[in-house]
């Protein structure tokens, strides 16, 4: 499934660094993409080309503040990711609040960060997560699954997808388990050198279902698929980058 990315990934590596401003270029186009796509699948109403707006910081008329607060918290829990990637520090349990803890900021300050005390469901879905009583030990296992040898040694993209698939699953948060178990993907994938990816809102049926699929038969082919197209897309347009210099 992997070797023609790996080949891609090779082609790009070898032409790095790219340009500064294609890379300052192509950056914006991901951030922007993948903070509309990504609370879009939440369904946040804006555009965008209003997520871009307001990225900017202008306010859309005839939209909510917590819509607005969910592009600006996106973007600063992107730049927290970034800065994890460039300091080349290990995965935590503590990162992975920050991270929520910037997406929920000034929307439920109360349990940004925090690990749910009630039960919840997800719509749609089959798979019921665990009670409140057990996360923390859930997410326990899912750091020990994380450190060890033989997870280590999976290809990023596998391992990326199943800790989002798993992270997902155990639902740890009252709200913003999705983007944040999207940024901890992304997170995965850029520490080893991979851009970033966008799980476009076109998809989302196709993603709810491999999700279910991975939390209630333990079988993660599809969703590692789902991921691997995407991530074949954003090589794509980093290569495309690449000719356009040539």
């Amino acid at each position: 499934m992997f070797e023609h990315i790996n080949q891609k990934k090779q082609l790009l590596d070898a032409n790095r660094p790219l340009p500064k401003y294609t890379v300052k270029s192509l950056h914006e186009k991901l951030l922007l993409e993948w903070t509309y796509n990504t609370n879009a699948i939440e369904g946040n109403s804006l555009t965008i080309n209003e997520t871009k707006v307001v990225l900017e910081g202008i306010t859309v008329g005839g939209k909510t503040l917590r819509e607005h607060l969910e592009v600006i918290n996106h973007r600063d829990a992107i730049h927290f990711v970034e800065e994890i990637v460039q300091k080349d520090e290990p995965l935590s349990e503590w990162q992975i609040k920050n991270i929520h803890r910037l997406v929920l900021k000034g929307i439920d300050d109360a349990y940004a960060g925090v690990y749910r005390d009630q039960q919840v469901f997800i719509a749609g879905a089959k798979h019921i997560p665990p009670a409140p009583f057990l996360i923390k030990e859930e997410i326990e296992h899912l750091m020990a699954w994380y450190e060890q040898a033989e997870t280590q040694k999976l290809h990023p993209i596998a391992r990326g997808a199943m800790l989002h698939a798993i992270f997902v699953g155990i639902h740890p948060f009252i709200d913003g388990n999705g983007r944040t178990s999207r940024l901890l993907l992304n997170l995965e994938l850029m520490i080893y050198g991979f851009p970033p990816i966008v799980i476009k809102v076109e998809n989302r049926l196709a993603y709810y279902e491999a999700l279910d699929k991975a939390h209630t038969k333990r079988e993660y082919d599809d969703f590692i698929k789902l991921v691997a197209d995407e991530v074949d897309d954003s090589l794509n347009l980093y290569l495309s980058a690449i000719n356009s210099n040539a």
